[in-house]
Parts: structure tokens; C-alpha cells; sequence
């Protein structure tokens, strides 16, 4: 070998070696400087805005969701970072218009309300007298119902008798009151799950049957039990207007309906379809140095429901994975290990994108030493559990304490804990046999408030809980991609009848969805 090249190399070697000391050497100037950052000049407000307001909901295959990949790719390339997005399927693509829902009788009135993703647009307005579907004792009765509802518009929920939510009722009611409300609340829905049990039909199989009946549109509520807050999920009606209401308008109807009034409504949307539309992850890499083929994954769900604007899920979790990166690339780039970024796609519709990345890349993921995933609100983060990994304690325990005092000591830990086999996109790496964690936050109500509802939008967003997420997940991102120790993907040993969960296969496109 030439000597000139032999002592080039030799010398980028002590180079890299130097920087990795140094890292460990200086870290905690260097921790100091991204705290100071993250308090007091940090982007989420900025990207929140970009990503929310601008861009908006991100149902796989829209405009909005492909628009969304392109921005994170754009928004990383000002920073220096490599991003590309990767395409491992198809979806329907689908584009959400405007909802017009009138009452025209007995009286008029404005109905708060939307259409349900990817159903069809009404062309021109559906006007039609409103059913409510009854209480049925037996598959035959709602057969003979069912021939009556051409040419109408059924309601397919649960009437819901009060509007208040359950923590009003206990804090406000008497007892013997409380106690029969609850009594009331359990029996009706009781009594309408029998219902649909008697159909012998699943609620998807339900609506097609009276679709082909001839019925001219469905309407649902979807209520979570807090004021205000509906789940908008998919259209399971295939050529007729399907769309949510609000709890109280749902009830004006259906009692309407049910006290013999007939009232009717007029349907008008505006969404497109739009074919089908390749769908995508998004990976961002900063190299390492000395390990460049170890990697520390960071992991967010880009992709939401589109009731709303998608923020605490998975907004949030798109834009501290992405302020992680900033103030990596910033502060401390040259780091042993790899830093790989992946928002996913079509977390919502059962985590396609990450089984996909599991699927298409095996090289790339046996070369993943940890992942931390962050999938669930606003809160700070308070729970790390082992995912079954038998010396997760020994790695991450040491790495948590990194964390200033005032954050860590809000965080509960469970080692080695028990594998995730679903729920959220880090269980698709932990099926592998990688040890990857999730990132669970303090709850602000999310199940009832924001999750998958009309309601998840910016102004839900803590950012001061979100500041010290973006603290605690840099520090614990730049530990692991540090440390000059092996990371262990050792398994415990499972309770009896438990088993490790398996990789399972993406859905890669949109049929029978």
C-alpha cells in the first residue's frame, strides 16, 4: 500500500476516534447547549404551523398526505439532512371537500357534521326523509324493517339520552341519580349490541344490505362521551352519502324521527376521488462515524385520521422526531452510531408502513441497535417500558439518566417488561427482534378527546410538555448513538401460553378496505 494513502487513513481514523472521545468527553456542554435551545429558540410552534395549519389532515393517499412527505423531505434537506421517501404500496387517493347537512323539516337548520373518508360525492344534493334504525329482537324483524328504507336516510347509531359526559353526572348528580344514569347507560347499550347481534351482520355488512335496499344515505354519531368530541373514521357505505353528526344533532333527529315528525335532511359534499396513488415513508439518515452501520432509529407515524387536522395523533410525534434531528445535526452530528429517522405511512390502517419497511429492507433493519417511538399526544413522556428485552434496564436505565432530574422524574419504567404486538409502529420492531421503545405520554384526555377525533387539532398541543419530550428524546437518542458498549437485543423468557409477537405482512393497497 502506498504510504502517503496508508497515513491518510490512518490519520481520518484517529480523527473519527477523536471525535467520538470528544463527544464523551464534552457531552454534557453539549447537552446543555440543545437544553438551552429547546427553551428558548426551538421550532415545534413553527413546524406544528407548516405541518397543521398549512398541510393540514393526512389520510393516506390524499394530496395532503403526499404533500406532507415532501415537506418533511424539504424541511430537512435546509437543515443538512438527507431525506428521501421510499414507496412500498398503493392507496386509494382520496380528497376531502366541503359538507353542506341541512335540516329542511319540520324546521331548517344547519347540522354540524362531515362525510366520512373515502365516501363517494353526492353530484348533487341528497335530500331525504330521516329513519331512525330501531331495537331489534331477531334477524327476521329487521329484515321486514329493512324493506322500507328505500328512498331514506338511516340513522345507524346509538341514540345517546344524555349529552353530558359521566364526569359531570358524578360530580353534579345525587348518588341515587348517578347510579341510575350508569344502570340506564349499560342497559341501553346492552340492549342495542343485542340489537345488532340479531342482524347477524356486522355493522359494515349492515349498511351494505340496506344500501342495496335503496336506502339514499347513513348517518352516525360517533361520540366518544366528552362534549363535542366524535371519532371520524371511513365511509362504509360504497355510492350513497354517508356522514358523522354531533351528538345533540343526532338526538334532535332521532327524536324527530321517533316521535313520528319525519323530519328531512339535505346531504351536499364536494370530495373527490381521485384514483389510486402510490403511498410512502419518509427516512431520514444522519450518518455515524465510527459504527455507521449501527443504527439508533427515531419513529413517527406521519399519516392520520382526517376528522380533524391530526395533531396529537401523530403531529405531535412527527415534529419532536423531526426537532430531535435539528438540534442533533446542530449540536452533535459526528456520532458513533447512525441516526435514522422513519415516519411512517398508513400507521392508522393497521401499521403498513413500518411492517413494509420491515418487509422491503431486512439488511437495513438487522443493523437497528434500538428505536424510540413516540405515538401518543401531547403529555410528557412518562413510561418506559422494557418491551421484554432481559438487559434493557442496564442500557436504558444508564441513558435515562442523562435526563435532567425535573423530566426523569415523571417517567415511570418497566424492565424488561412485556413485548408490545401492536398499538402503535414501534411493535412492528419489536416482532423483529429489535429493542424498541415507545415513548408513552402523560394522557390529557387523549382516548376521549383528541384520538382519531373532530377535535385533534393545534390548539390541543402542550408545547411546554412538548419541550420536554424533545429534551428527554434527544439526550436518549445521542446516549445510544454513543455508547461505546454492545446494546442487547437478548429476549426474556415469556410467561407460560405467551409467545413473541411474529412480523406479519403490510397491507399494500386499498382493496376490501
Amino acid at each position: 500500500m502506498n504510504k502517503k494513502y496508508a497515513l491518510l487513513g490512518f490519520t481520518a481514523l484517529v480523527s473519527v476516534t477523536i471525535n467520538a472521545q470528544n463527544f464523551q468527553q464534552t457531552k454534557q456542554n453539549i447537552y446543555n447547549q440543545i437544553i438551552n435551545e429547546v427553551e428558548t429558540n426551538n421550532q415545534l410552534e413553527h413546524l406544528a404551523f407548516e405541518l397543521l395549519d398549512e398541510i393540514g389532515p393526512r389520510l393516506v393517499g390524499s394530496p395532503q398526505m403526499e404533500k406532507a412527505h415532501d415537506w418533511v423531505v424539504s424541511t430537512y434537506a435546509d437543515w443538512n439532512i438527507k431525506a428521501e421517501n421510499i414507496p412500498y404500496g398503493e392507496w386509494k387517493s382520496w380528497q376531502r371537500g366541503t359538507t353542506e347537512i341541512t335540516m329542511t323539516s319540520p324546521r331548517i337548520k344547519s347540522i354540524e357534521g362531515t362525510q366520512l373518508a373515502w365516501n363517494s360525492n353526492t353530484k348533487k344534493a341528497v335530500e331525504a326523509e330521516v329513519v331512525a334504525m330501531p331495537v331489534f329482537q331477531s334477524k327476521a324483524e329487521f329484515e321486514t324493517w329493512a324493506n322500507a328504507v328505500k328512498g331514506k336516510i338511516v340513522m345507524i347509531s346509538q341514540y345517546q339520552k344524555s349529552g353530558r359526559p359521566e364526569n359531570q353526572w358524578k360530580e353534579h348528580a345525587t348518588e341515587e341519580d348517578f347510579d341510575t344514569y350508569k344502570k340506564e347507560k349499560t342497559d341501553d347499550l346492552t340492549a342495542w349490541n343485542n340489537s345488532i347481534k340479531a342482524t347477524e351482520k356486522s355493522l359494515r355488512e349492515l349498511v351494505k344490505y340496506l344500501e342495496n335496499k335503496g336506502a339514499a344515505g347513513f348517518v352516525q354519531s360517533y361520540n366518544t362521551g366528552t362534549m363535542g368530541a366524535n371519532r371520524i373514521f371511513y365511509s362504509l357505505a360504497q355510492t350513497v352519502p354517508m356522514v358523522d353528526v354531533s351528538l345533540e344533532d343526532y338526538g334532535l333527529l332521532y327524536r324527530l324521527a321517533t316521535n313520528g315528525k319525519s323530519p328531512k335532511i339535505k346531504i351536499n359534499t364536494h370530495s373527490k376521488n381521485l384514483g389510486n396513488t402510490q403511498t410512502f415513508n419518509t427516512i431520514a439518515t444522519i450518518p455515524g462515524k465510527t459504527k455507521p452501520n449501527e443504527y439508533v432509529m427515531l419513529s413517527a407515524h406521519l399519516d392520520s385520521w382526517d376528522g380533524a387536522q391530526g395533531a396529537t395523533d401523530n403531529g405531535t410525534g412527527t415534529i419532536l422526531m423531526m426537532e430531535v434531528a435539528r438540534l442533533i445535526q446542530k449540536y452533535a452530528p459526528n456520532n458513533d452510531r447512525t441516526i435514522v429517522i422513519g415516519h411512517w405511512g398508513s400507521e392508522e390502517q393497521g401499521l403498513n408502513g413500518s411492517r413494509a419497511y420491515i418487509m422491503d429492507h431486512p439488511t437495513e433493519v438487522q443493523k437497528i441497535k434500538v428505536l424510540f417511538n413516540q405515538d401518543s399526544g401531547t403529555g410528557r413522556i412518562n413510561y418506559i417500558g422494557g418491551q421484554g428485552f432481559t438487559n434493557s434496564y442496564d442500557y436504558l436505565g444508564n441513558w435515562l439518566q442523562s435526563v435532567p432530574e425535573h423530566i426523569r422524574k415523571h417517567i415511570k419504567t418497566d424492565f424488561p417488561g412485556m413485548p408490545q404486538s401492536g398499538g402503535t409502529d414501534n411493535a412492528s420492531f419489536v416482532a423483529a427482534g429489535i429493542p424498541a421503545f415507545n415513548l408513552s405520554t402523560q394522557n390529557w384526555d387523549y382516548g376521549q378527546y383528541t384520538w382519531h377525533t373532530n377535535r385533534d387539532t393545534y390548539d390541543k398541543i402542550v408545547f411546554e410538555e412538548l419541550e420536554k419530550n424533545v429534551i428527554t428524546t434527544t439526550l436518549l437518542t445521542l446516549e445510544a448513538a454513543n455508547d461505546p458498549n454492545e446494546i442487547s437485543n437478548e429476549k426474556r423468557v415469556l410467561p407460560k401460553d405467551t409467545e413473541w409477537p411474529t412480523v406479519k405482512e403490510p397491507k399494500r393497497n386499498s382493496e376490501d378496505y
